[in-house]
């Protein structure tokens, strides 16, 4: 008889299969490998400024295909970019919201940690706001985390315990604490650069 142990390692290997699909490499020629997550099937991809600074940029996706993309919005101060590339009925990720996020809930964070793609890294909330101890002089809020956030980690989706992206994983700070854009930030900088539509509130 499984254990609820064994049943909870089934279901979040089961969440994080599904989440994968609309994980992707974010490749810019120069500075290796980071992540990003398809945001709409048309082809939009959200990832990093910081990811995203340096071009050619070309997006791999799980199946081992590639294809160039350019850069749609770029904003450096909340460190996010909005990528396009030609394709439809790409796997889109579930958009939660990070305002309903608590200190000591569940986390993961998925990216491409030294390259090696799609790896999955556990932690829970630290905590969430512009305020925190250690975090940039910023009017921002930001998802504080006790996860082993790598290089390649960046512009990958930080996710809830039902697969839905919470915040962007942006920025290590310690050995075991890292840094993420709220995913509210992101819908408000995808209302404000482009005008999406497909924003869940």
């Amino acid at each position: 008889m499984p254990t609820t142990a064994h049943q909870l390692n089934a279901e979040l290997a089961t969440l994080v299969e599904r989440v994968e699909r609309s994980l992707v490499q974010v490749r810019n020629g120069r500075r290796g490998v980071g992540a990003g997550t398809v945001w709409h099937p048309a082809g939009l991809i959200v990832t990093s400024a910081h990811v995203a600074s340096d071009g050619p940029l070309r997006v791999a996706f799980p199946n081992g295909g590639s294809l160039p993309a350019r850069i749609l919005a770029h904003d450096p101060d909340r460190d996010l970019a909005a990528l396009v590339v030609d394709a439809t009925g790409l796997p889109t990720i579930e958009v939660g919201r990070s305002r309903d996020l608590r200190p000591g809930q569940l986390v993961l964070a998925l990216g491409h940690p030294w390259g090696v793609p799609g790896a999955i890294t556990t932690g829970v909330v630290v905590g969430v706001g512009s305020d925190l101890p250690g975090m940039p002089h910023s009017r921002q809020p930001w998802v504080v985390v006790n996860v082993r956030l790598r290089p390649g980690h960046s512009g990958g989706p930080l996710i809830d315990a039902q697969g839905r992206m919470v915040a962007i994983n942006t920025l290590l700070t310690g050995p075991a604490m890292g840094m993420a854009v709220p995913v509210d930030v992101v819908k408000a900088f995808l209302r404000e650069a482009m005008g999406v539509r497909r924003v869940a509130a």
